[in-house]
């Protein structure tokens, strides 16, 4: 109940709710800041990762041709790990 009046009391007065909005910009400015070179770096480690799965892949099929080896179905656990890891990189 206490929430909704001060909704109402910010609402009575535009001064105090741009107060408020300012408030809540600089919040979002500064948590965005912070947060910005974190997710920077969560990309460059996600497109180093898949790039270093994409060589490993191609140097396994590589090496399968040279030996006239393949390799044995997956079971099921690795079916399911498979499609985890392809829906967190779907750039794979």
């Amino acid at each position: 109940m206490e929430a909704e009046v001060d909704k109402l009391e910010l609402m009575k007065n535009p001064v105090t709710l741009l107060k408020e909005l300012s408030v809540i910009k600089s919040r979002y400015q500064t948590l965005y800041a912070r947060f910005k070179p974190v997710a920077v770096e969560q990309k460059e480690t996600k497109s180093r990762i898949c790039a270093t799965v994409n060589k490993t892949m191609n140097m396994i099929q590589k090496l399968q041709k040279q030996t006239d080896l393949e390799l044995s179905p997956l079971t099921k656990e690795e079916k399911t790990a498979a499609e985890q890891f392809k829906f967190h990189m779907p750039d794979l």
